[in-house]
């Protein structure tokens, strides 16, 4: 099943499987919801997007290896309006900073796992979403980052 909305960084299509929210696509393909998941995960983007919600609560269930699952919760564990470096979740999960950015531009799920408040050490570095860096900029001045970004 899928549901789209629009939103500030442009039409957003959320896929539901296996009980939870499994992708979020950069395109308008997503039509009305037609679950009570759907309806709730686009009101908690509604809400993201107002300011009045600062952490997904709905189910997430994206797809992947046992690394990316430990991945995707140390960017949820990463507090709305924070950053941290490639290299700081390198370190915490024992990898390259390299699998770290691999595994940023692989998510699924951008936006509600927040890969946008993963930095380079000395620059913004990339962004897999529609928009690329400009979205991941909007994303993080949204959240009150900017200072980061002067």
């Amino acid at each position: 099943m899928k549901a789209g909305l629009s939103s500030p960084v442009g039409p957003l299509t959320l896929i539901e499987g296996e009980g939870g929210i499994a992708e979020l696509e950069w395109d308008a393909s997503g039509g009305a919801p037609q679950t009570a998941l759907l309806r709730e995960a686009l009101a908690e983007l509604d809400a993201y997007f107002a300011g009045q919600l600062t952490e997904f609560s709905v189910p997430l269930k994206p797809r992947g290896s046992v690394f990316q699952q430990k991945f995707y919760a140390a960017l949820c564990a990463i507090p709305f309006g924070e950053t941290r470096t490639y290299g700081d979740l390198a370190a915490e999960l024992g990898v390259s900073a390299q699998a770290i950015g691999q595994a940023c531009g692989a998510n699924p799920l951008a936006i509600m796992i927040p890969c946008h408040r993963v930095l380079g050490a000395s620059s913004l570095g990339g962004f897999s979403g529609r928009g690329g860096v400009e979205a991941k900029v909007a994303l993080l001045k949204h959240e009150g980052a900017a200072g980061l970004l002067i």
